[in-house]
């Protein structure tokens, strides 16, 4: 036990230095799915493969909307020409339309309200990551709150059950003005594998507006912390749901 304590006394603690700067760390992202393949053969291949519908093919070219990817990576391992993946990336998190930001008075002080609706626990598991030292969103003015009455932010996981709907809707009117919507992880957005069953809608914008999503199947933290950055106006968004992943360059939040 004394060697443990030695050992982190001498290491410290590490926090990630996103958004301020670049993160190199390896194992933060799995990555997602990008548009374009090598032949219309291969490009049907990769439709046919994915058990979410992530692929279609639209003037002769493959697009991959990343709202549906459970990171299966069927379209990498079982294609003798895999899709273009998008190792790298994590600010995957998008605007539904444009919204306006959260005032300046809350943008280095937000409370962030978590619902359940459904989640099989990866996602959720994510979001509590952000609170460990390596990510650390106390250092950007995030916090969690338990009560929707003192949030600016509602952060979703799960693909919205039947019996978590009227809930959520409650919860939401709870909330004071302004206020965001952020929906994480392909079922939030999508319904992901569960999408068109008879427990849940498919994704949390057919019971309530959503103003930032997230894909993934869990997003990472870094991913999440994207999307919380987006709502409240300080990171800028990724491009379109329906285009592919993007790298981007962090800055300053």
């Amino acid at each position: 036990m004394s060697r443990w304590v030695i050992k982190g006394i001498r290491t410290g603690i590490k926090t990630t230095t996103y958004p301020r700067g670049t993160e190199s760390a390896p194992g933060t992202t799995p990555g997602l799915p990008g548009s374009g393949a090598p032949d219309s053969e291969a490009a049907q291949a990769l439709v046919e493969i994915c058990p979410t519908g992530v692929f279609t093919v639209a003037g002769g070219e493959l697009v991959a909307d990343v709202r549906g990817c459970i990171h299966c990576l069927r379209c990498v391992r079982l294609t003798h020409q895999p899709a273009n993946w998008q190792a790298g990336s994590f600010e995957w998190a998008a605007e539904t339309v444009p919204v306006n930001k959260l005032p300046g008075a809350f943008k280095k002080s937000v409370h962030i309200c978590v619902v359940d609706t459904g989640d099989c626990g990866a996602c959720l598991n994510e979001v509590r990551q952000l609170n460990n030292p390596y990510y650390n969103m106390h250092r950007l003015g995030l916090f969690i709150t338990p009560t929707p009455r003192h949030a600016d932010i509602l952060l979703i996981v799960g693909p919205g059950t039947d019996h978590m709907r009227y809930a959520l809707q409650k919860i939401y009117a709870a909330m004071p003005s302004p206020k965001r919507v952020v929906a994480a992880g392909a079922c939030a957005l999508s319904g992901g594998v569960f999408a068109g069953s008879f427990t849940c809608s498919e994704g949390i914008g057919e019971t309530m507006p959503v103003d930032v999503e997230i894909p993934g199947c869990p997003p990472p933290p870094l991913a999440i912390l994207h999307g919380l950055l987006v709502a409240a106006g300080r990171r800028p968004p990724a491009g379109s749901p329906a285009t592919t992943a993007k790298t981007e360059t962090p800055g300053t939040a």
